[in-house]
């Protein structure tokens, strides 16, 4: 019995499979800006994490072209430049300010805000209309006690 664990143990272990990527850096910085690139970065498949993070097969290319671009000697703004211009905004996983991307960046500021001024004047309208009520039954209710006097 104990050898069939081992023989479905030892099977296992031929379906584990892991990846390591290394990258050989020429200087220290380089790698170091490759590793801030990566993290910055999002994975266009996975959309919730960063080309770091990914398994993605884009995401692996992506990592290759970052590391390609920073051997050729690019800086890191021709990189993000590159990678925005190819994949748009998007490609950032924090996006710059910027006259594009207002809406992202307001967009919820400006609709909350909407909602909570229709909030208030449906709720100021609504106030209005009960003070206004309560004054015509105020009145109407003068009337019957009056006329109930005279009776």
């Amino acid at each position: 019995m104990n050898y069939l664990y081992i023989l479905i143990l030892s099977l296992w272990v031929f379906q584990a499979k892991a990846e390591i990527e290394y990258r050989d850096f020429k200087q220290p910085d380089q790698e170091q800006t490759y590793q801030t690139l990566i993290s910055e970065l999002r994975c266009l498949v996975c959309q919730n994490q960063t080309i770091a993070d990914s398994n993605a097969d884009l995401a692996k290319d992506l990592r290759r072209q970052v590391y390609e671009m920073l051997q050729q000697g690019k800086s890191r703004q021709d990189i993000v430049d590159f990678m925005t211009e190819r994949y748009g905004d998007f490609v950032m996983y924090k996006p710059a300010l910027k006259l594009k991307t207002y809406l992202l960046w307001l967009g919820p500021v400006v609709f909350l805000l909407i909602g909570l001024a229709t909030v208030w004047v449906l709720r100021s309208k609504t106030s209005a209309g009960e003070q206004q009520l309560t004054k015509e039954q105020q009145a109407k209710l003068n009337r019957i006690l009056d006329k109930g006097d005279d009776a």
